[in-house]
């Protein structure tokens, strides 16, 4: 996660999230910063991944919410999502940006 509208992204632990997608379906986990262990569900239908997410908060409790993100390439060829996302019960709009980490 390069950026977040919902709190600081911490640049030396960033949230990262890990995808996965078969025949238009797309699932995932995410951890770092604000979250101990996060899961995500959706679809994705061209460039639009549409998901439904949960996670548990290191400050304790949890959270979730639904999300749809733009993908984007970026000009070294990486790819990039830029989210739009409300948690449940918050109707405050949020977004999020995150890049595509290299592969080592």
């Amino acid at each position: 996660m390069v950026s977040s509208t919902a709190s600081a992204v911490d640049q030396d632990s960033p949230t990262s999230f890990q995808y996965w997608e078969a025949d238009g379906v797309v699932w995932g986990s995410y951890t770092g910063d604000t979250v101990i262990h996060g899961r995500f569900v959706g679809t994705r239908d061209g460039d639009v991944v549409a998901i439904s997410y949960a996670h548990a908060l290191k400050a304790g409790g949890t959270a979730g919410g639904q999300s749809t993100s733009r993908i984007e390439t970026e000009q070294d060829g990486r790819l990039r999502l830029v989210e739009e996302f409300r948690f449940d019960g918050d109707d405050t709009l949020h977004v999020s940006v995150c890049t595509e980490v290299a592969q080592a």
